[in-house]
């Protein structure tokens, strides 16, 4: 297989963007079973795992900006998929019996996704440029 080489592979943003569309379309493909895109299947693991979360807990874990933690909330919501509950000044979130219920399908399309991108790259290059990744997203973000 010839390796095609861009003009832009020396530019971060170049190369982050081009992973992302590769990886993002792998994981529709992989969350495709769920019915729900994968954006959406992580804010619900996250309420699932956290049940009674506010939206900056949300905001925070999934490293996205309030107003976006907002759109995907009130998606799923009209979907039924969570449930949002007002306690004094603080609205909560919880996952409804929908959720609970697709959890072990977007657990399993998670893992299928790992185990595809690591048949590629290899399980100990996967883990590592996903950690290497992760570190630099934090570091550029607390620049």
């Amino acid at each position: 297989m010839t390796e095609k080489k861009s003009p832009y592979c020396g530019c971060l943003l170049y190369t982050a963007n081009a992973l992302s569309r590769v990886i993002t379309k792998m994981a529709e493909e992989e969350f495709a079973v769920v019915g729900v895109a994968p954006s959406h299947c992580f804010l619900l693991m996250t309420v699932h795992n956290d049940p009674g979360i506010q939206a900056s807990g949300i905001a925070e874990k999934m490293m996205l900006t309030p107003s976006t933690v907002t759109r995907l909330v009130e998606k799923m919501e009209q979907q039924r998929y969570v449930q949002r509950i007002t306690d004094g000044k603080y609205t909560l979130v919880y996952p409804t019996k929908k959720t609970n219920d697709v959890y072990p399908a977007i657990l399993e399309s998670w893992q299928n996704l790992f185990r595809r991108y690591a048949e590629v790259l290899g399980e100990e290059v996967a883990r590592q440029l996903t950690a290497e990744i992760y570190s630099a997203a934090l570091k550029l973000e607390a620049r």
